[in-house]
C-alpha cells in the first residue's frame, strides 16, 4: 500500500473499531484509536507476516504488550483474513467467545496471551534470543503503552535485550501521555524515556506515532547498531475523534448514541478529504 492507501485504511479500521465498541458496549476506545496508525503501518507495510506464513520460521512476530487495545487489532486480523469478520462482530465480548477484552492465543494471529502489563517486552526478548539461536531471520515487534513503563519487568527485559545485542527486536511505545487514571507524568513519571532506554544501550528513535508516512520511514529504517531499537511514538489518545482526543476519560469510555453518530460523521469526513486528494 502507498501512504494514501495506508491513511485510508487507518480511518476505515478506526471506524470499524468505533462501531464494534459501541455495538458491544465494551472496549478501550482511546487506546485503540491512539495506536491505530502504528498497527496499520506494521501489518500493511512493514512486517512480512501473512495469514499463510503466520507462526512459521523467518516470519515476523508481533506482540501487543498493551493488550487492552485489542479491538483495533481484532479488526486488522479480520481485515487480513486471520479471523472471520462476521464471527468477530457477532461474538465479541460474549459468553464463551475467544474475542475477549485482552489478547488470547485462541484467536489466530495472536501468539501470546498479554494484557497484564509489563510482560510483552520480556516475551519479545525471549523470542528474539530464540530466533538468533535457531538462525531464524524473523524480526520481533513489541507494542507497549507509556503508562506500562512503570512496571519493573519492563526494565529487566530492557537490560537483557541490550546485554544480548538483540538487533532483531524493535519495541514501540505508544506515548500518548495518558493512562486510565490520568497523566502519566502525574501517576508515575517515566519521562524522559529516550534517555532511560539510551542509558540501557538501546538504539533510540522518536516519531510522530499518528503520522503514517513518518512511521513507514522509521520502521523500515535499517538498524546498524547491533542493539535493540526503541521507537518512542508520540501519539494522541483517542486520535480521530475530536471530543475523545487527549481525554483520559476515554481510556475505557463507551460512546453513547449521540457520541457514536458524531464520531462516525467525523471519520466519514476524514475519509472524504482523502478521497478528494
Amino acid at each position: 500500500m502507498n501512504i494514501l492507501e495506508l491513511r485510508k485504511k487507518a480511518i476505515e479500521l478506526r471506524k470499524r473499531t468505533w462501531q464494534l465498541i459501541h455495538s458491544h458496549k465494551n472496549g478501550h476506545t482511546g487506546s485503540d484509536l491512539s495506536c491505530a496508525d502504528i498497527l496499520v503501518t506494521l501489518y500493511y507495510q512493514v512486517m512480512n507476516q501473512t495469514v499463510d506464513n503466520f507462526g512459521k520460521k523467518n516470519t515476523d512476530v508481533y506482540i501487543q504488550s498493551k493488550g487492552h487495545a485489542i479491538e483495533i487489532w481484532y479488526e486488522i486480523l479480520a481485515d487480513k483474513g486471520y479471523i472471520d469478520r462476521a464471527d468477530l462482530e457477532n461474538r465479541y465480548s460474549t459468553f464463551n467467545s475467544p474475542y475477549i477484552g485482552h489478547p488470547t492465543t485462541d484467536v489466530k494471529g495472536i501468539e501470546f496471551h498479554t494484557g497484564s502489563l509489563g510482560h510483552g517486552l520480556g516475551l519479545g526478548v525471549g523470542v528474539s534470543i530464540a530466533a538468533k539461536i535457531d538462525h531464524d531471520k524473523k524480526h520481533v515487534y513489541v507494542l507497549m503503552g507509556d503508562g506500562e513503563q512503570a512496571e519493573g519487568s519492563i526494565w529487566e527485559a530492557a537490560m537483557a535485550a541490550s546485554n544480548y545485542h538483540l538487533d532483531n527486536l524493535t519495541a514501540i511505545i505508544d506515548h500518548n501521555n495518558l493512562q486510565i487514571t490520568g497523566k502519566t507524568d502525574t501517576v508515575m513519571r517515566s519521562n524522559p524515556l529516550g534517555a532511560k532506554y539510551g542509558s540501557f544501550g538501546w538504539d533510540v528513535q522518536e516519531v510522530n506515532g499518528n503520522d503514517i508516512s513518518a512511521l513507514v520511514d522509521i520502521l523500515n529504517k535499517p538498524n546498524t547498531t547491533k542493539q535493540p531499537r526503541i521507537i518512542i511514538a508520540n501519539t494522541i489518545k483517542g486520535k480521530g475523534i475530536s471530543f475523545a482526543e487527549n481525554q483520559a476519560v476515554w481510556h475505557h469510555k463507551i460512546p453513547n448514541e449521540k457520541e457514536y453518530q458524531e464520531g462516525l460523521h467525523e471519520l466519514d469526513q476524514q475519509m472524504e478529504v482523502l478521497n478528494n486528494d
